[in-house]
């Protein structure tokens, strides 16, 4: 039987959108006013604007949070992002509008090929349509698409694509009712 051989790793393949420059900084920027606990959105907006992220108005990121390629995200209007949250983008991740990602959440749309030899690096978009809220320490693979207003509750971990107002728990998350939203 054949063995994992990181020797053989390489990912030279990847391009992660930014040069070892732009990188580099927005790292150094990135520990001082995100993973921190800085406090004051509308800065940590401006930053993120300024590496290249899309933001909309009244986007709320709350302290510690972790971006790994702003120049990789958009966030649509009046969307949350709690304390803790780590967005891992190596590739792109869309957040759409009214959305709202809890603490401790991990988008993540990086793995490896445990299939083969040199454990090659896996890409996957991520797309959060409108209204999706990401329970806390729940987990959004590489390549998931939750759509419009799905629920992923605590804890648990998409790996397949959420329906549209549907809510999902579990490892692997499974949907287990409609999400009905009261009209005021």
């Amino acid at each position: 039987m054949a063995e994992t051989d990181l020797s053989k790793y390489n990912n030279d393949w990847y391009n992660p959108g930014a040069s070892f420059f732009k990188r580099g900084l927005w790292h150094l920027f990135n520990g001082a006013f995100f993973t921190s606990r800085f406090p004051v959105n509308g800065f940590k907006i401006f930053l993120l604007r300024l590496f290249g992220a899309k933001i909309g108005r009244g986007v709320v990121i709350k302290p510690a949070v972790n971006i790994k390629s702003p120049w990789l995200l958009e966030v649509g209007d009046y969307t949350w992002i709690g304390e803790k949250v780590w967005i891992d983008n190596l590739v792109l991740v869309r957040i759409g509008k009214n959305c709202c990602i809890s603490q401790g959440a991990l988008l993540l749309t990086g793995n490896h090929n445990y299939k083969k030899l040199t454990f090659d690096l896996i890409t996957g978009k991520i797309v959060l349509e409108d209204g999706v809220w990401i329970g806390a320490k729940a987990i959004v693979c590489p390549g998931v698409i939750c759509h419009s207003h799905a629920l992923l509750m605590v804890g648990s971990t998409a790996s397949t694509p959420l329906e549209a107002y549907s809510i999902y728990r579990g490892n692997p998350a499974v949907k287990i009712k409609t999400r009905a939203i009261a009209e005021q």
